[in-house]
């Protein structure tokens, strides 16, 4: 082999390590990008929402170095649903999860949010105002002191763990807190005013500044650059890429983690349950009152187990609620085709299903009284429930006496066009008589009595004058089924 032929096969080997050799680095470069799953926490905090980021975490909180950023831009919504996902994401691990808020952290949002290890906050987004709201007679107001106690205690555990200021966290809850920066022995503490009413002289003096930051009456709300200053907010940046650089991730791969349909299906109906519930027990009233077991049956059962297959994705419907509703269902089959009408079966059936549908719409049998939200939940749920019964026996009735009467008018036969309005019977077909016959009066005529002709005895009336019993008479005219007879002038009587 020539000397050229060797440096040509030299070079081709060369080549293929080198090749082999990059293709190795690029692999492994691609295996040391960071995962980190994006978690939208967007909309109305409810427990279709709870449901979505309890999967999601659960499907990755365990990978290794897997990281979870929950991408916030919400208002709040429910308590109940808002605690649901705080407990989501505690279970992640120290240091795995981080909340970036895209637009905003309000209310409910604002939990969410100090629930992750690390916050990050976008330019001109905000933080904070987690006010308890109830609905009363008078509009919303702001919850009492019992459910204050317990969100402040959730704010302040979880400022405790993730290294906020507490009584900052604290003050997002309730108005009549008053909170200062003050600078004591060199160090700034955040204080409310019952703790530096509390200081001694002697550490008052040491104070040498001394600042307002939440005034009596406010709520705290933050933007991004208040959220920083007072040690909440990591940075704030421009967006999603910049947070990551910051926090150190310069090759990373974004997974976000979408609902599925079956989720994306529990958002969509959540608005319309009450409507769902109003149509279902409607439609099982009218199959109850109605003869057999028809389209009103089937729709009553498709439109609850929508309501039941809702709540079950939620995870607040399980085996006790669908217990109730199958125990109704067979209630209502006794009442259907064993016991027809409107009994015992009947009022069973709805007093079951009602029931199962007021348990499906909460996560508890008994309201525990350290949450105080869920007694409120219950009476509303009993309210929803109550009022869709109301409302379905009122539309079934308006159905039955308005619509379906009129329902024939506008859907095309065969029907029979004649009718009866303009019959009549005259007493030579039905009653037997005929105008001139004579008989006697059985009974005095003011101005109805009987008479007797022949061997027949029948109502009549007078020709405008009153009639003595056992007066003979003549039988004027017959005018639809009326019979009209006068005294015998001639005397003629029929014995």
């Amino acid at each position: 082999m020539n000397m050229s032929a060797c440096l040509k096969n030299f070079s081709f080997l060369l080549g293929g390590i080198l090749f082999l050799t990059g293709l190795t680095g690029w692999v492994a470069a691609d295996q040391n990008k960071q995962k980190i799953y994006v978690i939208p926490v967007e909309g109305t905090v409810e427990p279709g929402m709870a449901a979505y980021i309890k999967r999601a975490v659960e499907e990755v909180k365990n990978e290794p170095d897997a990281l979870l950023l929950f991408k916030m831009d919400t208002f709040g919504g429910r308590v109940d649903a808002a605690f649901e996902i705080v407990a989501s994401i505690s279970s992640v691990p120290k240091g795995k999860s981080i909340a970036f808020v895209e637009k905003k952290a309000i209310s409910a949002g604002a939990l969410i949010a100090l629930a992750s290890s690390t916050l990050v906050m976008k330019e001109n987004t905000l933080i904070g105002d987690c006010a308890p709201i109830i609905q009363s007679k008078e509009g919303q107001k702001e919850a009492g002191e019992k459910t204050q106690t317990v969100l402040r205690a959730q704010f302040r555990s979880l400022a405790k763990k993730n290294n906020y200021p507490e009584v900052l966290a604290e003050s997002m809850v309730s108005k009549n807190m008053e909170v200062y920066r003050i600078t004591i022995a060199g160090k700034v503490q955040y204080m409310d005013k019952h703790s530096y009413d509390d200081l001694t002289e002697d550490q008052k003096k040491q104070v040498t500044q001394k600042k307002t930051i939440v005034a009596a009456g406010e709520l705290l709300t933050m933007d991004d650059q208040e959220a920083f200053d007072l040690g909440f907010s990591k940075q704030s940046v421009g967006d999603l890429d910049q947070a990551l650089a910051f926090l150190g991730y310069e090759k990373y791969e974004l997974i976000f983690l979408g609902e599925t349909w079956s989720e994306n299906l529990v958002r969509m109906l959540q608005p319309f349950l009450p409507v769902l519930m109003l149509l279902g027990i409607g439609a099982l009233y009218t199959e109850i009152k109605a003869p057999g077991f028809g389209l009103p049956g089937i729709v009553g059962i498709i439109c609850l187990g929508l309501v039941f297959f809702n709540q079950y994705l939620v995870g607040l419907a399980g085996y006790t609620e669908f217990l109730l509703f199958l125990i109704g269902f067979l209630l209502l089959g006794v009442e259907v085709f064993v016991l027809p009408g409107f009994g015992v079966a009947g009022i069973s059936a709805l007093v079951v299903i009602a029931g199962g549908l007021v348990l499906s719409f909460q996560g508890f049998v008994i309201p525990d009284p350290s949450l105080p939200w869920e007694g409120r939940l219950l009476l509303r749920n009993l309210g929803v429930v109550l009022g869709s019964f109301m409302g379905s026996l009122l539309i079934s009735l308006a159905l039955v006496r308005f619509v379906l009467p009129r329902l024939s008018k506008l859907v095309k036969g065969p029907y029979l066009s004649a009718t009866l309005e303009d019959s009549h019977a005259d007493s030579d077909e039905i009653l037997g008589v005929s105008p001139g016959e004579v008989g006697v009066a059985l009974t005095p005529f003011r101005p109805s009595g009987k008479i007797k002709i022949g061997s027949k005895k029948i109502d009549a009336i007078a020709q405008g004058e009153f009639i003595p019993s056992g007066t003979p008479i003549r039988v004027v005219s017959v005018e639809q089924n009326r019979i009209i007879v006068k005294q015998d002038v001639d005397n003629k009587r029929i014995q």
